[in-house]
């Protein structure tokens, strides 16, 4: 028999309190209970395990069982493909994208010859086969339904017998013996468990589509992260058609891998030469614009940074950062100042990385520095020049993973000279290396110290 209690539940960490107050003893945030009503069965008489212990060597590895998803980069975050009875969060912005790679990816599946399940709780089936029209997905094996009841969602997996479930969102779904609102922590919470229940023991590959609060952060319960097996990021600047994928958490594989796809009016598109999408529209010749190789997880990409220095008449003049750190920004214009001697603290300076790209490499520092450096003084860097290196509050520059991947992606882009710091290795065919040990002594390689 059921019973019903009134709670106050965190929306960030899901802890219960009798009743209300300004601040969670749980996870110490500010206005996060709310009231709901907790539901609780009676519970149960515990009988023998149904499970049994095995040696080790004899459990089955699941990696062996890995199924592509059609989708070339989706397969490269994932090591592979989807595992048979895995739970796949994905999150992201709203109107990045999630339900058009989904709906791509089941569609692949289904052209593959496995059943795929879509199942929609915040758009009509009507709404999801328009899309699935102009994305190429009407396959004979992907089956749609419109649906936010659990139990009904359950009915819908008997039914179709879907070797892949995609479900849009999670925060829509309804457990009826909870009387708390779809999207509430408890509903979300009960409704996850049950999935995942679901497909362990049906082998299904179940992905999840969930919403993201206004941090970035995945919306719901901690819990909700902890229960899936894999933790999916999809974003981009939805000015660009550039869209990065990549994996929090994965515990099939690892996470240091990223998928670039563009979007267009067909979909997603996987991008083949991201570095020569970064470069394709670089003018040469002007200053305050260097290229940099940079690695994203494992991959090398180039990437062209600008800046901009301005006079200024503000008492604080003004400083932008586009796809940069502004904190990153603000300390190489600090060092620039003090080491190397250039009047940037009374300039404006505005920052870019070009083409929708987010640069968080610290081996950006020094091209960036030697952007600034180019845009104050006038002096153009040259067109086969690429920049690495992390610059030291100390003006030094420093050592950066990962050096021989990036200086073969420049090679293989057609620079034939890069500026690195001095502990650097031997440099790959083709391309020629000019050490140099501070900022201040890659200014002047570069050309573009004062006259």
């Amino acid at each position: 028999m059921a019973r019903t209690r009134t709670v106050h539940r965190c929306t960030s960490c899901g802890a219960a309190a009798p009743k209300w107050a300004g601040r969670c003893d749980g996870c110490g945030e500010w206005n996060t209970l709310v009231e709901e009503l907790d539901v609780r069965d009676e519970p149960l008489p515990v009988g023998r395990p149904a499970s049994v212990a095995v040696p080790i060597a004899d459990v089955v590895d699941e990696s062996a069982r890995i199924r592509s998803t059609g989708l070339a980069e989706v397969d490269r975050v994932l090591g592979g493909g989807l595992v048979p009875g895995s739970v796949t969060l994905v999150g992201g912005e709203p109107g990045i994208g999630k339900s058009t790679l989904l709906l791509q990816l089941a569609g692949s599946v289904a052209a593959a010859g496995q059943k795929a399940l879509y199942i929609s709780g915040e758009e009509s089936a009507s709404q999801v086969r328009a899309r699935a029209a102009r994305l190429g997905a009407l396959h004979e094996d992907l089956w749609l339904v419109a649906e936010t009841a659990l139990p009904h969602v359950l009915d819908h997996l008997d039914t179709v017998k879907p070797e892949v479930v995609v479900i849009d969102s999670v925060q829509t779904l309804v457990n009826p013996l909870l009387g708390s609102a779809p999207g509430s922590v408890a509903q979300v919470r009960e409704c996850a468990h049950g999935l995942v229940q679901e497909a362990k023991r049906r082998g299904i590959a179940l992905l999840l589509v969930g919403h993201v609060t206004k941090e970035g952060t995945l919306a719901g319960p901690r819990v909700l992260e902890h229960v899936v097996d894999t933790v999916l990021e999809f974003d981009g600047d939805r000015q660009h058609g550039l869209r990065l994928l990549r994996a929090s958490k994965h515990r099939f594989g690892p996470t240091s891998e990223v998928g670039l796809l563009q979007m267009d009016e067909l979909g997603l598109a996987p991008v083949d030469d991201p570095s020569g999408l970064f470069l394709a529209d670089r003018v040469t010749g002007v200053s305050g614009s260097a290229v940099v190789p940079t690695v994203d997880g494992n991959r090398p990409l180039l990437v062209e940074v600008q800046a901009l220095v301005a006079p200024s008449q503000l008492a604080t003049p003004r400083r932008s950062a586009q796809g940069l750190d502004h904190g990153r920004l603000a300390m190489l214009l600090a060092v620039l100042e003090r080491r190397v001697g250039l009047p940037v603290s009374s300039a404006e300076v505005y920052a870019l990385a070009v083409g929708g790209a987010r640069v968080a490499d610290p081996g950006a520092d020094a091209g960036l520095a030697l952007a600034v450096a180019s845009s104050l003084t006038g002096h153009p860097l040259d067109d086969d020049l690429v920049i690495v290196g992390e610059v030291g509050l100390g003006g030094e520059l420093r050592h950066v993973s990962h050096v021989n991947r990036r200086l073969g992606e420049a090679g293989r882009m057609g620079f034939r000279r890069a500026i690195v710091p001095h502990a650097t290795g031997e440099a790959p065919d083709g391309l020629r290396i000019l050490r140099a040990p501070t900022l201040a002594a890659a200014v002047q390689l570069a050309g573009v110290g004062p006259s």
